[in-house]
């Protein structure tokens, strides 16, 4: 590999050391590994502690994520299981007020059993994470932008406060959303993870979470919860999941230029668009300033739960369905599906509209996502067509 090999080419790379030069890396679909002795045991010998596999899949995501370490394990929230097994009981933890739901839901089902001590708080308000963070304080959990209200937190300031001032406290990013195209959060933060069941694999097709960190004893403590709990991914999976890798790239740039179009048309119609790729983001500035692209996720309010419905169920295209990253584009209402853990009241005070409709936006042509959605939303009433312009049509949240 050539010096200062960029991304876009190391998602695409396909070295793998196989004996025979295959042009794809070989699938090792088995779970013993026989030893040549009782006393000379090979690099492998059960797939539950390591697959070559799965050794390629973890050095390529390592390069890609800027990592000492990757870890491939059976989905998102396996990472998270395996990162909150860090923690000792009781610990304090601090996660943010607006992060996916089943983050939420794991999170406060430990706070309620007496696991650790949970704060929830809008950790994009800087100086709300500096007022709340304490010496007890062992782990802080940030996403950015967050789900699905799209708020930016400044990482770089978060994470140069904390380190100056609680060095003991890990800093953990699920970086789901950005990917490691648009950001290296090892740059701020301890540990991170990702969804790659989304953007790293792309096709949803598997299943699958990645980990990764620097630091030596990090790396090992997760390796050690990992072999012990059998979480690691399974080969086929892996096998899958270096495949999605190689089009990274090239599938993000279509879904982010898609994305920033539709943000872009439906800000034009009238509708409140929530999307750090808009200039009328109030974080835009802070988002652009350390990340290099603005992701294709996006989220904008109707002004009635009824028509945000017929919207979702209108569409033909969109696919009505939780989960993001697809190649194919998505359509939800967060409070009926992926957010649905969280109770009516807790979404009510952060601020969470019910009405709220979140595109996750795939590599289809533009303007048939453009039709397919205008024809939805002038169905459900939420715009007129007069002639070829398109009126909001104001309604109250019902």
């Amino acid at each position: 590999m050539v010096k200062n090999t960029s991304i876009n080419t190391l998602v695409v790379s396909s070295y793998n050391g196989d004996q025979h030069n295959a042009s794809v890396a070989p699938l090792y679909q088995t779970t013993t590994f026989k030893q040549n002795s009782l006393t000379d045991m090979g690099e492998y010998d059960y797939t539950r502690s390591g697959n070559p596999t799965r050794t390629l899949l973890e050095q390529k995501l390592a390069k890609i994520m800027k990592a000492e370490k990757a870890y491939a394990v059976t989905s998102g929230m396996g990472c998270l299981d395996v990162i909150t097994r860090l923690l000792g009981p009781g610990d304090e933890v601090i996660a943010g007020d607006d992060l996916y739901g089943g983050t939420h839901r794991l999170l406060t089902f430990m706070h309620k059993k007496g696991a650790i001590k949970l704060k929830h708080i809008d950790t994009t308000n800087t100086e709300v994470v500096k007022k709340t963070l304490t010496k007890n304080t062992k782990m802080i959990f940030l996403e950015s932008p967050t789900n699905p209200l799209i708020k930016v937190v400044d990482l770089p300031a978060i994470s140069k406060f904390i380190r100056a001032n609680y060095p003991n406290c890990l800093i953990v990013f699920d970086n789901t959303m950005m990917t490691p195209l648009l950001i290296s959060p090892l740059d701020y933060c301890d540990i991170q993870y990702e969804s790659a069941t989304k953007y790293l694999n792309g096709h949803h097709d598997i299943m699958a979470g990645v980990i990764a960190a620097r630091d030596p004893k990090i790396i090992q403590d997760l390796y050690f919860v990992i072999n012990a709990t059998g979480c690691g991914l399974a080969p086929f999976d892996c096998w899958l999941l270096l495949r999605g890798l190689k089009t990274l790239s090239i599938r993000f740039e279509r879904q982010q230029q898609n994305a920033l179009k539709l943000a872009e048309w439906l800000e034009k119609i009238g509708f409140k668009v929530r999307f750090p790729g808009l200039k009328s983001h109030p974080q835009y500035a802070l988002h652009k300033s350390f990340n290099k692209g603005f992701g294709a996720v996006l989220s904008f309010e109707t002004g009635s739960i009824k028509q945000s419905e017929a919207i979702c169920e209108g569409t033909a295209i969109f696919g009505v369905t939780v989960s993001f990253g697809c190649v194919n584009s998505l359509i939800s209402m967060p409070c009926k599906m992926s957010h649905a853990s969280i109770d009516a009241k807790t979404r009510a005070e952060r601020a969470l509209p019910e009405d709220l409709i979140r595109l996750c936006v795939g590599i289809e042509d533009i303007d048939d996502l453009v039709q397919d959605l205008e024809q939805s939303l002038v169905n459900s009433g939420a715009v007129k067509k007069v002639g070829n312009q398109l009126i909001r049509q104001y309604t109250s949240k019902l």
